[in-house]
């Protein structure tokens, strides 16, 4: 695991942001990671304006996990926006949703998802899928460099 790697998740609720980091601590996690609460803070950060405007303030993630159903801009809308980016595009995006919904699937991969990956509904599941995504996004998977 290379603990650089930054981690950006993009979600608004805060039950499953801390399901995410308790199940990170269980699978021995340590990377840095930053939380944006809804689509337009995510574009913020990534594009490096408003208040992450300021030089450092917006480190680079090298992964992101987005869940779809988001305030404002949603997670459909961000993954367009990434996937569209010439300075984004290369970040593995994640969709981490409830959604098992055919047609999100579909346009979430079109839009250029690197992985979808439907939410358990039980912590221990929740556990095993983060560990699973955290094995091969941050200690198989090569990833590209994480700055512009």
């Amino acid at each position: 695991m290379n603990e650089s790697q930054l981690i950006l998740i993009v979600e608004d609720n805060d039950d499953d942001y801390i399901a995410t980091m308790r199940a990170f601590k269980k699978a021995n996690l340590a990377n840095p990671v930053r939380r944006c609460t809804n689509g337009d803070q995510a574009l913020d950060y990534l594009l490096q304006r408003g208040e992450f405007s300021a030089l450092g303030a917006a480190p680079r993630p090298s992964i992101i996990l987005l869940d779809l159903n988001l305030p404002g801009t949603d997670g459909r809308e961000v993954l367009r926006d990434i996937k569209t980016d010439q300075d984004l595009l290369k970040i593995p995006v994640i969709v981490l949703t409830t959604s098992n919904a055919e047609r999100d699937i579909e346009q979430c991969y079109a839009a250029g998802a690197n992985s979808y990956v439907q939410k358990p509904v039980d912590f221990e599941g929740f556990i095993r899928a983060i560990a699973q995504l955290s094995e091969y996004w941050l200690n198989i998977a090569i990833l590209p460099k994480s700055g512009k």
